[in-house]
């Protein structure tokens, strides 16, 4: 049965070909874009801003604050994905 089976799937190799060629793009993206590490990076570059005098302490605060709450629910984000066992 299994040789009979591959054959008949043999003519839809090139779709499952392109659907795991999808997946692949679809958790590269994902695994990019909950990535908390350019968070940090944009932290950094906010403490520069700071020290450098390019922004105010009020404009420190709130960006600070958007970027800190941002980085909590990535790093979140991360323990129940690594919890799940993905």
């Amino acid at each position: 049965m299994g040789l009979v089976t591959g054959l008949l799937k043999l003519p839809f190799a090139p779709v499952y070909g392109t659907v795991w060629v999808l997946d692949q793009v679809v958790a590269a993206a994902e695994r990019q874009h909950y990535d908390p590490e350019p968070v940090r990076a944009q932290l950094a570059a906010l403490v520069a801003e700071l020290e450098e005098g390019r922004i105010s302490e009020e404009e420190f605060d709130r960006r600070e604050d958007e970027l800190l709450e941002r980085l909590e629910w990535l790093e979140e984000y991360q323990r129940r994905i690594r919890a799940a066992g993905r």
